[in-house]
């Protein structure tokens, strides 16, 4: 079984480095294709895979293809193409691309649109699947194990990507926002940084693990480290004063 990459940008790059590491698949078996040649030849070196010519070159020599281009050159790609897809497995990553608008482009293909994010760097990542798609149960068998070598998969239905995709795909944007603000504030009082930086990452990823691990609402974990008339209740008016949670809920409003 061959797996191919049309664009080996951040984020299909974190997926093909990923699901080597994993060891879902070896690396002589994953085909790259990009129009960075240097990016191309490091993967090469790195992970042993091979290096295709051009995006017709890369789907003849594979059974699953990842499209993992910009939005505005992805039906370039695709015309290039659409002519051997016919017994082509189609992953998608590229944003603003759904189920309805691949029936439209590349219809009686079989494709499945999903929606990745970085932390599959670490194998901590959360993969969206759109639950409308054209694969057998063969294929999406395949693709949900890939994906779940780099972190865990949700299958929603396809309404619900834009609002999950903001979340999952944005959040870490602004959870490393956090995770900075945390850290400066503590500068600000005299902590070292790298040890700010060490304080602030670890206690929301073990924060984060508290909300995992006790099924506990998030409100309730936050009141039991509240004391009455302690520092952390103080800290929390600050937030509530300075309209965190609107400029939470916002940011992922206007991120969909």
């Amino acid at each position: 079984m061959k797996l191919g990459f049309i664009g080996l940008g951040n984020m299909a790059g974190t997926i093909c480095q990923g699901v080597i590491e994993s060891e879902f698949i070896k690396g002589e078996d994953v085909c790259g294709f990009d129009i960075n040649q240097d990016k191309l030849t490091q993967m090469e070196k790195d992970y042993g895979m091979c290096v295709c010519t051009s995006e017709r070159d890369l789907v003849e020599h594979s059974d699953y293809v990842l499209m993992g281009v910009k939005p505005n050159v992805i039906e370039s790609v695709l015309d290039k193409v659409k002519d051997l897809l016919d017994d082509k497995t189609i992953i998608s990553i590229v944003a603003g691309y759904s189920h309805e608008k691949y029936e439209t482009l590349i219809p009686g293909t079989h494709h499945l649109t999903i929606m990745p994010n970085t932390p599959a760097k670490v194998f901590k990542g959360v993969t969206l699947f759109e639950r409308e798609n054209t694969l057998t149960q063969e294929e999406f068998d395949f693709a949900y194990q890939m994906f779940e070598s780099i972190g865990e998969v949700y299958v929603i239905d396809n309404k619900q990507m834009i609002a999950g995709g903001a979340l999952s795909g944005c959040g870490p944007a602004f959870v490393y926002m956090f995770i900075e603000a945390l850290a400066d504030g503590a500068v600000l009082n005299g902590l070292p940084r790298d040890l700010a930086y060490k304080l602030a990452s670890q206690t929301v990823l073990g924060s984060a693990k508290m909300v995992q691990e006790t099924n506990a609402h998030p409100g309730l974990l936050k009141d039991q480290v509240c004391s009455p008339g302690g520092i952390t209740i103080k800290g929390v008016k600050a937030l509530e004063e300075n309209g965190f949670r609107n400029a939470v809920i916002e940011a992922i409003d206007k991120a969909k």
